[in-house]
């Protein structure tokens, strides 16, 4: 996005939303925060260890917790109070560090003055998360270096941007190879006004911003995510019958992706006769690693995949959990029932095969 097209209302609007606006995650007018049942078990005990002050400022839509984390370094865009840092801090370990970004002074000072105290619960020597003001659409003026985060993570954030593009070409040029984008936000079955953005509650409350969903994934893989993956998600509920009175028909989810930073991925799921198998040793997922909403890999069953699966699996910090089987020698074309992405109705949970 070109300077002239950036709207400095806008942002001065989501600032003043999140700083001064709200003052408690009660305060939103949408469903969109992750529940506790929600939650998996092993992330409930992390959260009960987070203080009270910044539990109270979070306003997240979902929980960006995703597998083997130990010794990463990771980036939040748009952490907020800091609660998913502070989460994903013990999930790094004292060995690996968080980074996390945010524009919203009231925000900031939250997250800062409670580092020691979660240094301490953790019981580590020195705190192993940073704070940075800063504007998400505008990572290069950071001290950030390129290719030098394993993991990013966001939170119900990259919607209030107005260069969403800019933000995820910033995310690809400071993820290692192999790297992952990992982050829920909130989208729309359709293409919105943008006038709406004007509203300052509209765009406050996730919605105004939510980009369709087939344009976010092309935008993805034009910026060099290939083939984007739904992790989960689920509709959204709006309380305010003024707020709904003026999106219409329109409905919106929170959607949990996962964006991978390999070169090869291929624009369709194409068959190698290729297949994997889990070995059960992720800690939090002995008997079902969940790669995506279509890919729940039971513990020591051959998986068939196609050749972008076997690639986020084999190029990526989970390569040590599975064993590989085939090669690229012979191409038996599109994989079997691949290419829909369902946003209307529940997937099923099988465990046949990829796609």
């Amino acid at each position: 996005m070109a300077d002239d097209q950036f709207n400095p209302s806008i942002q001065d609007a989501v600032r003043a939303y999140y700083g001064k606006t709200l003052s408690h995650s009660d305060d939103l007018q949408t469903d969109a925060c992750c529940t506790p049942d929600s939650m998996p078990n092993y992330a409930k005990p992390l959260m009960a260890d987070i203080h009270d002050e910044v539990m109270a400022r979070y306003y997240g839509c979902g929980l960006v917790l995703p597998e083997v984390m130990s010794g990463l370094r990771v980036l939040d865009l748009g952490c907020g109070a800091g609660r998913d840092c502070y989460v994903i801090s013990r999930l790094v370990g004292e060995t690996g560090a968080v980074v996390g970004v945010d524009m919203t002074d009231e925000q900031l000072d939250v997250a800062a003055r409670h580092v020691d105290y979660h240094r301490e619960k953790y019981g580590y020597a020195t705190a192993n998360t940073t704070f940075l003001k800063g504007d998400i659409e505008r990572l290069q003026e950071l001290d950030l270096a390129d290719q030098s985060f394993d993991l990013i993570v966001s939170n119900c954030v990259i919607n209030l941007t107005q260069d969403k593009a800019g933000v995820l070409a910033q995310a690809y040029r400071l993820l290692k190879p192999g790297g992952e984008m990992y982050f829920s936000d909130v989208y729309c079955d359709r293409r919105l006004d943008p006038n709406l953005s004007n509203d300052p509650v509209l765009h406050g409350e996730c919605l105004a911003g939510a980009l369709y969903w087939n344009d976010f994934e092309n935008l993805a893989k034009r910026v060099g995510f290939g083939d984007p993956r739904v992790v989960e998600q689920h509709p959204l509920g709006i309380q305010n019958p003024d707020i709904q009175r003026k999106l219409g028909a329109a409905k919106f989810y929170s959607v949990t992706y996962r964006l991978m930073k390999i070169d090869e991925l291929e624009p369709a799921c194409e068959d190698y006769g290729q297949a994997v198998r889990y070995k059960g040793t992720v800690e939090t997922s002995p008997d079902i690693f969940v790669l995506d909403d279509h890919h729940k890999i039971e513990a020591g069953r051959i998986f068939l995949v196609c050749g972008n699966t076997y690639r986020m699996l084999n190029q990526t910090r989970f390569a040590a959990h599975f064993e590989f089987f085939g090669t690229w020698d012979t191409h038996y074309g599109l994989f079997k029932d691949c290419g829909e992405a369902p946003r209307e109705e529940e997937v099923a949970d099988g465990v046949e095969g990829c796609c």
